[in-house]
């Protein structure tokens, strides 16, 4: 048990003290024009694959309601 909190405790010792190294300053200057598009572009693309993913699951919860409305009817 006390290897395991030594081990933990250096650990999160390492891993506090290797932040700094990860910290990098912010480029100099703004998002350009082609930053912006491909952005945008990549927003098109998930907004349009949320329609096909809306329209499956409300097909699924139809289909499941059906079924169960289907079998009661036929008691």
């Amino acid at each position: 048990m006390k290897a395991i909190a030594r081990t933990s405790l250096l650990t999160t010792g390492l891993l506090t003290l290797a932040t700094s190294a990860f910290a990098a300053g912010s480029a100099s200057g703004g998002s350009g024009l082609l930053v912006w598009l491909f952005l945008g572009f990549f927003g098109l693309i998930v907004a349009t694959q949320l329609v096909p993913a809306v329209m499956l699951v409300i097909g699924i919860a139809k289909g499941v309601t059906a079924s169960s409305e289907a079998t009661e009817a036929g008691k």
